[in-house]
């Protein structure tokens, strides 16, 4: 085992904090990286390099956070700095059409099976937003499914049941509570989501069998990704396929966490499944912002300047210097005949096997879930966790937040948020699987 990294000091980044809270509500830009899940502060980072950060303080970490999952080659690959260089000597961006919007366009449509077109935004969220608009204007319906526990960006219909509740708080699969996500939606805007469990395939038909026909869209990550790591069940993908198809209503595949990631094609190639819409974000930028909605040109031929179009604007829509990135990004990952896809696979694999064998060594009641570049720890008596309810009901959040600030104290960077995953990138190998195990080694021992 390698020696294990010591990161205690944190005083620069603290005062940092301190600072940042004068201007910034929290200190941050967003929650998921302030005091709110970091205790008592964030770690500030101020440099990356392949899969190794550094803090203010000059702390050295080995990363498996990587920009929530957008860091598919890891930090500073000379490949996309070299593209995003090149591109910003030029002009980062103009206001016309660019060569690079193409370049990145035919990479894109290449990898991803459903693609006839594509359009590119800026955000996941962005993304989401423009499927379900293109979902209503192509049914004439209003009406959307979505999925307990499912985070499909901050749009207002969609946040629904997206954060953990006491399980006492949920009401019943037949019946879900609907807990907004937030203050500040009106609550006539819940008027068009039918909120189901997912995994769940009894509800499933039930759910269709009552709201299918006035239904635009039914929207679903392939793998549950805001509740840690929870993979469908065998055929529930499939099912859902099915349902949605005989009600003529337009299958939404969220693969803004998963896409670019198990496959060139996504989770769509990976289960197959062909969705009528998919949205894209994370990965796909390489580190910078973007957003995707792509599929049949039927469909998006909707958003065609003329009566009854879907509008969409943007002044960075096919931002010139990160479409170049895209680019650039896409042929790593389909250079060698998909290499990339293989070792994110083996080395992901590598680190699942050795947690459980971590934590079988010490006796400790957890389960490593996921497979290949995407998993998480949950802390609990099950055999797994397979949906919303059971993650509410069954994971040890509070536990897990104690093994992550232990490993964060031993060099490993991650959220103590058990609801996002342990991300690998092209740059991991086994040395970095190896400081993972040594930290989570020492790091059971001390919660003991």
């Amino acid at each position: 085992m390698p020696q294990t990294l010591i990161t205690h000091r944190r005083t620069r980044s603290e005062q940092w904090y301190q600072r940042a809270q004068e201007l910034l509500i929290e200190g941050v830009n967003s929650p998921s990286r302030g005091s709110s899940v970091f205790s008592p502060a964030p770690v500030v980072l101020e440099r990356g390099r392949g899969t190794q950060v550094w803090d203010l303080d000059g702390n050295q970490y080995t990363d498996f956070m990587m920009s929530f999952g957008a860091l598919i080659h890891g930090h500073a690959h000379p490949a996309i700095v070299k593209a995003a260089s090149e591109a910003l000597a030029q002009g980062s961006h103009f206001a016309s059409s660019t060569p690079a919007e193409l370049a990145a366009a035919e990479r894109f449509c290449r990898m991803v099976p459903s693609a006839e077109a594509v359009r590119f935004c800026n955000t996941g969220t962005e993304a989401t937003m423009l499927a379900l608009r293109l979902a209503r204007a192509h049914t004439g319906r209003n009406k959307l499914l979505k999925f307990e526990g499912h985070y499909h960006g901050w749009y207002d219909p969609y946040l629904l049941n997206a954060h953990s509740h006491p399980p006492g708080k949920l009401g019943t699969p037949q019946a879900p509570a609907r807990i907004p996500d937030s203050a500040g939606i009106p609550a006539r805007v819940f008027d068009d989501v039918v909120l189901a469990p997912w995994n769940d395939f009894e509800q499933l038909e039930r759910v269709m069998g009552e709201h299918g026909d006035s239904l635009a869209a039914a929207i679903t990550e392939p793998i549950m990704a805001n509740m840690g790591c929870i993979p469908p069940r065998e055929g529930y993908l499939q099912k859902l396929r099915e349902l949605t198809s005989r009600h003529g209503v337009l299958l939404i595949l969220d693969e803004v966490v998963t896409g670019f990631r198990y496959a060139p094609g996504g989770c769509q190639e990976l289960f197959g499944i062909t969705p009528d819409l998919s949205t894209f974000g994370k990965a796909l930028g390489a580190g910078f912002p973007i957003g995707a909605v792509a599929g049949p040109r039927s469909l998006l031929e909707a958003l065609r300047w003329g009566d009854n179009m879907v509008l969409h604007y943007g002044t960075f829509n096919g931002h010139r210097m990160t479409m170049q990135v895209v680019a650039a990004s896409l042929e790593l990952l389909e250079a060698h005949r998909g290499a990339a896809f293989r070792r994110l696979q083996a080395t992901g694999d590598a680190a699942i096997a050795g947690l459980r064998q971590v934590f079988a060594r010490h006796g400790t009641a957890a389960v490593v879930q996921g497979f290949g570049p995407m998993f998480q720890v949950y802390f609990t008596e099950r055999d797994a966790i397979r949906d919303y309810r059971d993650y509410c009901a069954y994971a040890d959040k509070a536990k897990y937040a104690r093994f992550v600030h232990a490993l964060l104290e031993r060099g490993i960077y991650m959220s103590p948020s058990n609801g996002l995953h342990w991300i690998i990138s092209t740059a991991h190998g086994e040395s970095d699987v190896a400081a993972l195990l040594s930290a989570a080694d020492s790091a059971c021992s001390a919660l003991q």
